[in-house]
């Protein structure tokens, strides 16, 4: 039971992150009214816009997605580190 959960939240940090990278990639070549493009930001602005408020502006570049997939990471062998010391 506790490898199940280890491995969805393996494959669910690796979804979030591989979304992330989507959304940057969509945001050079794809027109921002797109379908694609705004189901893309409704589903990673939430995540996205708090890190911008923390974030100091630094002019054309958003490094809100780097900090993101970082947390992502972070937060994974966290949860994945915790519930192996259950499982013990």
């Amino acid at each position: 039971m506790i490898g199940l959960l280890i491995t969805l939240i393996n494959y669910l940090s690796l979804a979030f992150s591989l979304l992330l990278i989507a959304y940057v990639v969509l945001s050079y070549f794809m027109d921002p009214y797109h379908p694609v493009r705004s189901t893309v930001n409704r589903l990673v602005n939430p995540i996205l816009d708090p890190i911008r408020r923390l974030l100091p502006q630094t002019g054309m570049m958003d490094f809100s997605p780097i900090v993101a997939i970082i947390l992502v990471q972070v937060l994974e062998y966290i949860l994945t580190r915790l519930l192996i010391s259950l499982a013990i």
